[in-house]
């Protein structure tokens, strides 16, 4: 919809450089993020995901890229990178964030001895999470680590039903 001197037209986009000064424009983005997982991995998470997850020829990356509901692709690099590519519009950018944000957090393991560590400002807690118990020298960041554990384990703790 497009409104000029107080009237409003509806046009295709195609028509704007017709019936107005308006231009338009695709933009393409690209995005490079570092991941050393198997690329494998990272396929079988997105499918876990998104409906449509489809293996994609692509000579230049000897058909290590796949497509994300046919708005995103997403390309094996190297061993430290992969490529996102996709034409910005608001469903691909959406896309993309929720493929990046899975990127980023994919590598987020729980270390196997359980604890965990948490950095604030500078300051180091480790947290062991089957006791509760926190080590940090910084006292005040001890009892702030504490709390908000004892807060989530509040939280998702299963609440009792009650015979009767």
């Amino acid at each position: 919809m497009v409104k000029k001197a107080f009237t409003y037209q509806i046009m295709a986009l195609d028509d704007f450089h017709v019936f107005s000064q308006l231009s338009t424009t695709n933009i393409s983005q690209r995005i490079t993020i570092a991941y050393t997982g198997a690329f494998g991995v990272l396929k079988h998470r997105l499918k876990q995901i998104f409906e449509s997850v489809e293996s994609l020829p692509d000579e230049e990356s000897e058909g290590r890229a796949f497509g994300v509901h046919e708005r995103l692709t997403v390309k094996y690099e190297s061993e430290k990178h992969i490529s996102l590519h996709w034409r910005s519009d608001p469903i691909s950018d959406m896309v993309s964030d929720s493929v990046v944000a899975l990127v980023l957090n994919i590598g987020r393991e729980i270390p196997k001895n359980g604890k965990l560590v948490i950095s604030v400002d500078g300051n180091v807690a480790h947290l062991d999470k089957q006791s509760g118990n926190v080590e940090s020298e910084k006292e005040s960041l001890k009892e702030r680590v504490r709390v908000a554990f004892q807060r989530i384990q509040n939280a998702v703790k299963l609440i009792p039903l009650s015979v009767s």
